[in-house]
């Protein structure tokens, strides 16, 4: 075997560890934004939990604000089964575009349950409330740094995937599309931070 054999194949065994490290950066990728979403997951099913609970205790104190409490109960219930949808069909770029809209609408209803819950100074008052409350507070803040990281591994994934020369193998081994990221509107609507005044 003479040496300009031997080159060749070093260069052909080259190409093919690079383009296998193509597909194995890529299913790594794709792994951790998978998980990452996940963890969203994880916090979104804790809320919808709470959500019962908080309206649960309101309803004794805001017994003539029915249709801001059956609000509340029905933007949770959408949220909850398109996030049991996605476990079903994956989390493609029209899942997550419902579950965004399921959960700005889940946090528009929390927002106008907040608002209502000012008047009644009893109600946010009651230990039980207080504790929800800062269990959801908690758990938005929990959802918000989920997210980011999400965000974050699909950025990872969708630069590696559209940088040179990836993009030209990761439709054959099966990443055709950029993931979706996950954007919802601020969470500062429903738990705003409370004003002072000096």
């Amino acid at each position: 075997m003479d040496f300009s054999t031997i080159v060749f194949w070093l260069i052909v065994l080259g190409l093919i560890f690079y383009v296998v490290s193509i597909y194995n950066t890529l299913v790594t990728l794709k792994n951790r934004y998978l998980n990452a979403f996940s963890q969203i997951e994880v916090q979104l099913k804790r809320r919808y939990d709470l959500i019962p609970n908080l309206v649960e205790t309101a309803k004794g104190y805001l017994a003539h604000e029915r249709e801001t409490l059956e609000a509340v109960t029905a933007a949770r219930n959408d949220a909850a089964a398109v996030l049991a949808a996605m476990g079903e069909g994956g989390i493609g770029g029209e899942a997550m575009g419902k579950l965004a809209s399921a959960e700005n609408a889940l946090q528009g209803a929390l927002g106008k349950l907040n608002v209502t819950m000012e008047a009644y100074p009893d109600l946010k008052a009651s230990e039980n409330m207080q504790q929800l409350s800062e269990e959801l507070t908690t758990t938005e803040n929990r959802i918000s740094f989920a997210r980011q990281g999400y965000n974050d591994a699909v950025m990872a994934f969708n630069t590696y995937r559209q940088s040179f020369p990836p993009l030209f193998f990761a439709a054959k081994f099966g990443h055709p599309a950029d993931a979706e990221l996950l954007e919802f509107e601020d969470s500062a609507q429903i738990q705003a931070a409370p004003s002072v005044s000096f």
